[in-house]
């Protein structure tokens, strides 16, 4: 099933926005209806795809036949953009201005190479495509006319597993509930179960460093890579020959987070674990922002480290987001104010156990309340909603849309305050005051993510205010001293941001790979570098 165009995910899980909810947006920030709906699928005006028909022909050879090159308006379409709110504002609008000449479906390591090949050969540009879930303008190239999207939809097997070493060897389209269900038939799992669960893949995920929603237990997925093999235009890159290697720089970090820019991940090597045999989540409560940051500061340096650890600030609580099914329950009168928090414990019984009780102790001593498994459970119930929640907002009129960032713990109270200031000054001063919501996502002994929620009324130029408000906020993440992005990537983006962090050197030795491995310059031009 292909998710929805104009929004995310599958249609049948949208749902209207509560009464309170609409309410509280008509009333604190003037949020009116929509006047009109969405643009129909079929009346967008698609421009003819531009390919020579050589460059055509040598794409069906590259992939084994015609059906494997699609040029269809529609399904160029779904390939048009990610899935930040200006992209769904701009495709509701009908605006395609930056769509693939043709999406082209490989099905193995040969066939990218044999695309990359002919691509080269006629001079198109190419961006990988896995779950089409990018927020930060990964699939928009700088250079747009004509270009190929690649579509990793049918390189989607386990390719090898290795119960002994706790390994398996997966195809990059795999979408992340599939590997689930793969290593589960061998009694295993990944434990990477970011918000963008449902839909994204295991290329994506090694492409941007993702980070999932148990990183507390499992780690990031770039912690849990252990080889990779990359196409490019003028060759293959196969790393992990072990588990770790003193055999120079680490090849596999440095095609890690590389978003397209580099080449193709072909295969994934992981580590793996067992299923766990139990799962309880629960919730707690905390007076405020600072004593419950204070609280999962404690645990991710001291330990017992739950598996999923993520708190939630005052506004987010109020408003119910901790709880994704229980919106508008707090404005509503039906919870107390502070701050929620979400512990879980994933692992064999005794384990779960021995870490539940250590670290409710840890939690209460630093001022938690229990709550019970009831809040854990809602959590781990609608974990993956938000993304909906976003689109009817969208559908009420309200611009909605997140963004991320990461700093060490003595820094998190700067960062936290300086981007809630910039947010709220930059879109109060455009005429659309907004509601700042924030949560403590991923922990680490060292600091941890801040990931913010703004919603706010859209205005006459949605998609300006939040422009001119991402550039203030992103200025605020560098002079508070937090990086670009935690997990969402680089993109087109937050490019300018990632220069200044990275430093011209850096960005120049980054380059000067970039031409070795694609000379001209084809692979997903203008994402994470400087367009040439």
């Amino acid at each position: 099933m292909d998710m929805l165009w104009s929004g995310w995910g599958d249609p049948a899980k949208a749902a209207p926005l509560p009464e309170t909810v609409t309410g509280l947006l008509r009333d604190l920030l003037g949020v009116k209806p929509r006047t009109a709906g969405a643009i129909a699928l079929e009346d967008i005006a698609v421009p003819e795809p531009s390919l020579e028909p050589a460059a055509r022909h040598a794409l069906f050879a590259a992939v084994g036949g015609e059906e494997h090159v699609r040029t269809d308006a529609e399904t160029r379409i779904r390939h048009t953009r990610g899935k930040s709110t200006p992209d769904l504002l701009r495709i509701r609008d009908g605006e395609v201005d930056d769509i693939p000449a043709a999406v082209v479906l490989p099905a193995d390591h040969d066939d990218v190479r044999a695309v990359l090949r002919a691509c080269a050969e006629h001079g198109l540009p190419v961006v990988p495509f896995g779950g089409g879930t990018s927020v930060v303008g990964g699939l928009a190239p700088a250079r747009r006319s004509p270009f190929v999207a690649l579509d990793m939809r049918r390189m989607d097997q386990l390719l090898a597993l290795d119960p002994v070493s706790r390994t398996a060897t997966l195809q990059p389209g795999l979408r992340a509930p599939q590997a689930e269900a793969l290593l589960a038939e061998h009694g295993f799992t990944l434990g990477h179960f970011p918000q963008s669960y449902e839909w994204a893949t295991i290329g994506g995920f090694a492409a941007t460093r993702s980070s999932g929603q148990a990183s507390a237990g499992y780690g990031r997925f770039d912690e849990m890579v252990l080889g990779l093999t990359l196409a490019t235009p003028e060759g293959t890159i196969d790393t992990g020959r072990a588990p770790r290697s003193a055999a120079g720089p680490d090849l596999r970090q440095l095609l890690l987070g590389s978003e397209g820019a580099f080449g193709v991940i072909t295969s994934v090597t992981v580590r793996i674990r067992p299923v766990p045999q139990t799962r309880v989540y629960e919730g707690w409560r905390f007076p405020s922002f600072e004593e419950g940051a204070a609280a999962l500061r404690r645990l991710a340096q001291d330990g017992p480290r739950p598996t999923v650890l993520r708190l939630s600030d005052e506004t987010e609580t109020l408003i119910g987001l901790a709880q994704p099914d229980a919106i508008g329950a707090a404005v509503a009168g039906q919870q107390p104010a502070g701050c929620m928090a979400i512990t879980g414990y994933e692992g064999t019984d005794e384990d779960t156990a021995y870490r539940r009780e250590r670290a409710a102790a840890v939690l209460r001593e630093c001022g938690g309340t229990l709550l019970g498994e009831e809040p854990g459970q809602r959590w781990a119930h609608g974990r993956y909603s938000a993304p909906y929640l976003r689109d009817a907002l969208l559908d009420a009129g309200a611009f909605a849309e997140t963004l991320e960032t990461a700093t060490f713990w003595s820094r998190v109270p700067e960062l936290y305050a300086s981007v809630r200031e910039a947010l709220t000054g930059t879109l109060t001063e455009a005429g659309t005051p907004p509601l700042i919501m924030c949560h403590i996502s991923h922990v680490y002994e060292n600091g941890a993510s801040l990931y913010f929620t703004v919603v706010s009324a859209q205005g006459d130029d949605p998609v300006a205010h939040w422009q001119r408000a991402k550039h203030a906020a992103n200025e605020a993440i560098l002079t508070a001293g937090g990086t670009i992005t935690h997990h969402h990537g680089v993109g087109t983006d937050h490019q300018d941001w990632y220069v200044r962090e990275a430093g011209d050197l850096g960005i120049e030795a980054l380059q000067a790979v970039k031409r070795r491995l694609d000379p001209a310059g084809l692979l997903s031009p203008g994402v994470l570098l400087p367009a040439d």
